[in-house]
């Protein structure tokens, strides 16, 4: 996936560059439920400086702009979705590898790689004081 569509995939959330769930299992290619399990066996991978789980507020912010689907009727979701920060990515790139999680991506450390390019390029952009394009919530 090229690195300008993963940008638009990542919020400024909490003052955090941040990527959803459901975008990163999306990149990952496993399904939203298996990603969230697989963090959920390995708590002590993921400090709240690495992921958090966003507020009721937060979420409603994020769906207003169809990031995330709702949590009513069937197929929504149940829980509140979680962010993950750069670090939170490449932790999750290492334990989606090690995983037994049913139909995880092969490239998982491929597509750490342009996430991370990806915040990097953020970062550059901010630099230079251009930050109009970037969402926050």
């Amino acid at each position: 996936m090229p690195v300008e569509l993963i940008e638009r995939r990542i919020y400024l959330i909490r003052g955090h560059k941040v990527m959803v769930d459901v975008d990163l299992a999306e990149l990952y290619e496993v399904e939203v439920r298996a990603l969230v399990q697989a963090v959920k066996r390995n708590p002590d991978r993921f400090p709240e400086d690495f992921m958090f789980q966003l507020t009721a507020n937060e979420a409603v912010s994020l769906r207003s702009q169809f990031v995330i689907s709702k949590t009513t009727g069937r197929g929504g979701r149940r829980y509140l979705p979680y962010a993950f920060t750069e670090q939170g990515v490449a932790m999750l790139s290492s334990v989606l590898r090690s995983s037994s999680v049913p139909g995880h991506c092969h490239s998982a450390t491929a597509i750490a790689g342009q996430v991370f390019e990806s915040f990097k390029a953020l970062a550059r952009f901010f630099k230079r004081g251009s930050s109009s394009r970037f969402r926050t919530r």
